[in-house]
């Protein structure tokens, strides 16, 4: 889902993150709200103070939104669930989770404690804005906050809507496990009514742009339609993927013969006789048969190319970590929380100090891939 974080600030021990598509929705609300809305709520006012007006709005919606998470977050570590941090992105905010919530129950106190937190600071605004507004406060305080406390019923209405990611949908995931106790199934159908609402969203987007000539407003629609859509089935395909991996060990995938490099070859030389041939973009590192570390094509990028024959492997070679290594009796679902955590896809397999193994994303994928269409197909 994202493509480059920036981390900024740490609240309550959670890491509180911006993705780089953050950055367009910024100046988009700022914008709208300085061009669009507060002109029209408010006449006559400088052109500044809207826009000074449109920067306080933006920013207030943020915080709300991390606030909204933070809810998520610290509801789901009293349950004992392992939250990597809070990511703000193009379409909102999401609360990571390295895995699902233990219990229905769970689940549902988790959902839930997102829309409460908006309905609080929706209630807590509007209730400024009356003080405010009776107080003679100027017009632009009075409208941003206004804005704060409109925006933020809105949140709650549309994450009430029962489709899966949406916390409307969750709480829907939550009742339907509880009634079956089966979480592949309730997912399924959750996921499904969030995919019929990003489908609905989109064609609301399109109509809008055929009947009312609303380009900008219609496109909207649409990119959010589609994004929940996607968001619908990558968390169903989370979840099989979860039931498919769950119980098996590393040992089961990893290649017990991988290719090695040794620090003592030329960068130019592991490109050509390494990268080029076998077209992976990890390879350990072994000294006379003991594991050093290991070295990626990221590592190699950072070096000009001009100057490849004149560093050696050694040179460049990372260190063995907790980052880049795992046990061959490691749980498959640990590996794959490592590599979305680090964004690698391959590991090393260490077992006493020595190399056994290698384990590939892809190879754990193709496993998935098939035994999820096995078992369906037998159904």
């Amino acid at each position: 889902m994202f493509v480059k974080r920036i981390t900024l600030f740490k609240m309550f021990g959670f890491s509180v993150r911006i993705d780089a598509s953050w950055l367009i929705i910024v100046v988009l609300v700022t914008w709208s709200l300085a061009e669009g809305l507060f002109p029209v709520m408010y006449e006559n006012l400088p052109t500044m103070t809207y826009w000074w007006m449109g920067i306080a709005g933006a920013l207030g919606l943020f915080a709300a939104i991390i606030f909204h998470e933070l809810s998520h977050s610290l509801v789901a570590r009293r349950y004992g669930l392992h939250m990597k941090g809070i990511t703000l992105f193009l379409f909102g905010g999401v609360a990571e989770m390295g895995e699902e919530p233990p219990s229905a129950k769970a689940e549902f106190m988790m959902a839930i404690a997102g829309p409460i937190s908006s309905m609080l600071l929706a209630l807590g605004f509007y209730g400024i804005y009356l003080v405010g507004k009776g107080a003679g406060w100027s017009v632009s305080i009075i409208g941003v906050v206004g804005y704060l406390a409109v925006i933020n019923a809105i949140l709650v209405a549309f994450n009430l809507i029962p489709g899966f990611p949406l916390d409307g949908g969750r709480m829907l995931r939550s009742a339907l496990w509880y009634w079956k106790n089966n979480l592949r199934w309730a997912t399924r159908i959750a996921s499904k009514i969030g995919e019929g609402f990003g489908m609905v969203l989109i064609l609301l987007g399109i109509l809008k742009v055929i009947l009312a000539g609303n380009f900008i407003g219609g496109m909207w629609l649409c990119l959010i339609g589609m994004f929940l859509r996607g968001a619908a089935r990558q968390s169903y395909q989370q979840v099989l993927m979860r039931h498919a991996l769950e119980g098996d060990m590393v040992r089961r995938f990893m290649n017990t013969n991988p290719v090695t490099v040794s620090p003592a070859i030329s960068v130019q030389q592991l490109v050509e006789d390494y990268v080029y041939k076998y077209h992976h973009k990890m390879f350990p590192v072994v000294d006379g048969g003991r594991l050093i570390g290991c070295i990626s094509i990221q590592q190699v990028k950072e070096i000009p190319r001009d100057r490849w024959s004149q560093r050696t492997v050694g040179e460049l070679i990372t260190a063995c970590s907790s980052e880049n290594t795992i046990r061959p009796d490691d749980d498959a679902m640990k590996v794959l929380s490592m590599m979305n955590r680090t964004r690698a896809s391959r590991l090393m397999v260490v077992e006493g100090g020595q190399l056994v193994g290698i384990i590939a994303l892809k190879d754990m994928l193709s496993f998935f891939s098939l035994k999820v269409e096995l078992e369906d197909g037998g159904r």
